[in-house]
């Protein structure tokens, strides 16, 4: 079953190009793991969207442990001005 995750980053005017470079970095970093089907960084106005589509969860779990291990920057902090929405999600 594929899963998918899309999360809306919301960072300060002043941080916008950094941030989508944060993005792009973890994206290449998905997509080099088995399993991941495709990893982008999109915007929407004053939001970097990252999507994320893995062909199981396995894939997605696995995914997740070797990017997190990597030490990419992927904390949240005063660098964004309001919280992460992520959505998780399952094929229908």
């Amino acid at each position: 079953m594929n899963v998918g995750m899309v999360a809306f980053h919301y960072p300060h005017a002043a941080y916008q190009e950094e941030f989508v470079s944060r993005v792009h970095r973890v994206a290449e970093e998905f997509r080099r793991t088995p399993g991941c089907l495709s990893a982008g960084c999109w915007v929407s106005g004053e939001a970097v969207v990252s999507i994320v589509h893995w062909e199981s969860e396995e894939a997605f779990t696995a995914s997740f442990a070797t990017v997190l291990a990597a030490g990419l920057d992927l904390d949240y902090d005063e660098r964004e001005a309001r919280p992460r929405e992520i959505h998780r999600l399952v094929a229908a």
